[in-house]
């Protein structure tokens, strides 16, 4: 492979509904794998990208208590190694909720190098952790996933696309 190889050369299109159907999909992998009978204390997102996922998964799993954490791991212009930086909390949720993780469902769209769920898994490590798509060298940082994509492929989330791509209303990360 070429290292200047264009992003959509070795891309995966995710459409709403192909990202609607993965996270049900990953609802029902999750559904009664709690520790409370089967069932989830919590279902938390980790924002941005996975909150689409865990409204789903929410949803699908009749879990009334959501919450977020922000995670910062990237400067502007995506996942690129030369682009990440040290994972930092910009937001977490309710540290009464939360305890230890135990009963607690952490979603995200895709587990890229792991950092973010290391950072998160540190706070919380008895909370299970799921993501919608895994590259390999995250996967060992989530508990469960539904779609393993290969490291030097690049995911077009449908929230990131329109015709062609636009900048986010404020802000360029």
């Amino acid at each position: 492979m070429t290292d200047n190889r264009l992003p959509h050369e070795k891309g995966f299109h995710v459409s709403w509904d192909q990202l609607h159907r993965d996270a049900r999909a990953l609802a029902w992998r999750l559904d009664g794998k709690g520790p409370d009978a089967g069932n989830w204390r919590a279902v938390v997102a980790i924002t941005r990208g996975g909150m689409a996922p865990a409204m789903i998964v929410a949803r699908e799993l009749d879990i009334r208590t959501v919450d977020t954490i922000s995670v910062k791991s990237y400067h502007s212009g995506g996942g690129k190694a030369d682009q990440r930086r040290e994972a930092e909390v910009l937001k977490a949720p309710d540290k009464e909720m939360m305890g230890d993780g135990e009963g607690i469902l952490v979603v995200d769209d895709l587990v890229d190098s792991g950092k973010t769920l290391e950072l998160v898994r540190k706070l919380y490590p008895k909370a299970h952790f799921a993501c919608v798509y895994a590259k390999p060298e995250g996967e060992k940082q989530a508990d469960t996933f539904i779609t393993s994509v290969s490291q030097d492929t690049w995911i077009f989330f449908p929230w990131d696309m329109a015709l062609q791509y636009v900048q986010p209303y404020r802000g360029v990360d």
